[in-house]
């Protein structure tokens, strides 16, 4: 079972760096419960396809960017974890930042938060 620093970085370069569609799916059935619930500024979603679908709108708007961890991975509890990112070009500044909050149940994520700060 991953812990939960596992799980956040998983989440965020084996699901939502992941280009290759096949490669994604099997990480969100790795990182996340099957009914996982994701909030983000946009809305909420359910569900690891909609994640991936979510993952996947994002690459596709922005070719060439990645997503990088901002510090380390805090947790809490072996229940909570947070990481902060950053979101641009590979070898450039980012245009977006910010940070995932997880929930873990089970060792999966059960709900997924997405904050941006900048």
């Amino acid at each position: 079972m991953a812990t939960v620093a596992e799980l956040m970085h998983q989440n965020l370069f084996d699901v939502f760096n992941e280009r290759d569609p096949e490669r994604r799916a099997r990480a969100i059935a790795l990182t996340y419960a099957d009914d996982v619930v994701f909030h983000d500024p946009e809305g909420s979603a359910t569900g690891g396809r909609a994640v991936g679908d979510k993952a996947q709108g994002l690459l596709d708007q922005a070719p060439g960017f990645v997503f990088a961890a901002r510090g380390p991975v805090y947790t809490s509890a072996g229940t909570l974890g947070v990481l902060a990112w950053q979101f641009g070009p590979a070898d450039g500044d980012p245009v977006a930042t910010g940070m995932d909050i997880a929930l873990v149940e089970n060792g999966l994520i059960q709900t997924l938060h997405t904050v941006v700060d900048g």
